[in-house]
């Protein structure tokens, strides 16, 4: 598995892959992220220069749609709403129920939640678009505060010109 790390306006971000395709991309203080592995090997490989170059043209507004090999490791329910998430149009928000109504178990919304939030690949796989059943701002691994960010940056509103302030909490 190849790593790197850069900063976006959204913080230190790690993308990591290997030639299947990516694997994951986090924020440095993501949950579900428990760090850089010592297995992993720091070098920017194509694809991993290609991800990082998409990534930055998205948070720059430039880019709508991510053209990547994906290779996420997940259980079979996971890659099932992992699925659904990329169908998700840039712009466009869904509830989690909306998501367990697509993969034929409405009833399953808090497993949807979870696999949701375990979601490897952050950004690409579009999980921020993901909305409580009221059209509330619930969950998100990387933080509200980033999710609020990136659904501005897809509704074109001025909050994406201001600069993401990560929060630091102080034990």
């Amino acid at each position: 598995m190849y790593v790197i790390e850069f900063n976006t306006v959204l913080g230190q971000t790690i993308v990591a892959g290997n030639e299947q395709g990516l694997i994951g991309v986090w924020f440095h203080d993501q949950r579900h992220f428990g760090g850089i592995e010592a297995s992993w090997i720091a070098k920017e490989t194509a694809l991993l220069r290609a991800a990082k170059q998409q990534l930055l043209a998205y948070f720059a507004g430039e880019l709508q749609h991510f053209d990547l090999p994906l290779a996420a490791q997940g259980t079979a329910f996971q890659k099932r709403v992992w699925q659904v998430l990329q169908g998700i149009e840039y712009g466009v928000t869904c509830s989690y129920g909306d998501i367990a109504h697509k993969i034929h178990q409405p009833k399953a919304v808090r497993a949807v939640g979870a696999a949701v939030g375990k979601n490897p690949l952050s950004i690409i796989i579009p999980c921020h678009r993901v909305l409580g059943s009221q059209k509330q701002l619930t969950g998100y691994a990387g933080g509200l505060d980033r999710k609020r960010w990136l659904l501005a940056l897809e509704q074109n509103t001025k909050l994406k010109t201001e600069p993401y302030q990560l929060k630091v909490k102080h034990v």
